[in-house]
């Protein structure tokens, strides 16, 4: 292993993205011609990147060892060039370069899982879709029945252990129920890894992440490669135990009002065979609809009336094992 593809120890958060994106940026991407003989550095060098952003080679390694903190916008916009990266991963940059250049850190706030009684009736109103709110950092917070049952084996977890990133690499069903498994992880860590930029000491990030580099080797390949694109709608096929294989759109969307929270909701066009397997799935044996019970909310499933629940006052804190990508 040479002395760049060690890992790095300390440092800044600013540093190990730059390091990560480097990695993955070849010669040949870059506009550079094939070096001689054998290169053992993944990527670019870090005199290559610093040449092609036009700063010094000292100046760019004490941009990645965290001994220069203050780069200029300029100098973030010509390193975002030289590294080819799109404009979320800019704007990710730009970020991590302005907290780096803060003079003392901020104390990590505890997110509230608060949910307001309004938005899980706009879950009700979503069926037979499947739809569910998600912390920052995958908790499921509330859900409608396909919301859950879509995810096959959650519904085993118990309430408080439910957690999107859990389940996709660590639950023994994901593989099989995710047409593209590889694509729901990278998706998954992407989110993961967007506020680890911003908010790196937060506890409930912290405990997710540290648990998923223990317990999950695919976990830990794919949080070294750094990649902050988080995929907000799109389509996706399923292989589900229960109602065969189909393919729905997905949207999810930020809560106004909320710290982090997300709507994430699924669709089939009505008369085809995925809708059809929306149906079955809003079948299912009914359960609360969140991880805390409240009062009675009517509801209808066809033509009859029942009851379910709405959450009053969510628990705090991260909750241990159980994304769309």
């Amino acid at each position: 292993m040479t002395r760049e593809q060690q890992p790095a120890r300390g440092g800044t958060e600013l540093g190990r993205y730059l390091r990560a994106r480097r990695a993955q940026v070849t010669p040949a991407e870059a506009g550079l011609p094939p070096g001689a003989g054998l290169r053992r550095t993944p990527g670019l060098r870090r005199e290559e990147l610093a040449t092609l952003a036009g700063v010094s080679i000292d100046y760019y390694a004490r941009l990645e060892r965290g001994k220069e903190t203050r780069p200029s916008p300029s100098v973030v916009d010509a390193l975002a060039r030289a590294l080819l990266l799109t404009e979320v991963e800019h704007e990710h940059l730009r970020g991590l370069a302005s907290r780096a250049a803060r003079t003392a850190p901020e104390p990590p706030s505890a997110p509230s899982r608060a949910l307001r009684p309004g938005v899980t009736l706009m879950l009700e109103s979503l069926r037979p879709g499947p739809a569910y709110i998600a912390s920052r950092t995958n908790d499921l917070l509330a859900w409608n029945p396909a919301g859950l049952r879509l995810f096959a084996g959650m519904e085993d977890w118990p309430v408080k252990q439910r957690n999107l990133a859990h389940y996709a690499f660590l639950h023994p069903a994901a593989r099989d129920l995710f047409d593209d498994w590889e694509h729901t992880l990278r998706g998954c860590v992407a989110r993961l890894r967007a506020l680890a930029g911003t908010d790196p000491d937060a506890p409930d990030l912290a405990a997710l992440v540290g648990e998923l580099l223990l317990k999950s080797p695919d976990f830990a390949r794919l949080w070294e490669r750094y990649d902050v694109k988080a995929h907000a709608y799109g389509r996706k096929t399923y292989h589900h135990p229960d109602v065969g294989t189909f393919t729905l759109g997905y949207q999810g969307m930020h809560l106004e009002g909320t710290q982090g929270h997300r709507l994430v909701t699924y669709y089939a066009e009505p008369g085809t065979p995925a809708h059809d397997a929306l149906v079955l799935l809003d079948m299912a044996a009914r359960e609360p609809v969140s991880d805390d019970a409240g009062p009675p909310l009517r509801r209808r499933s066809g033509t009859a009336a029942d009851e379910t629940s709405i959450p009053s006052s969510p628990s705090s804190g991260h909750h241990a094992p159980g994304q769309e990508r």
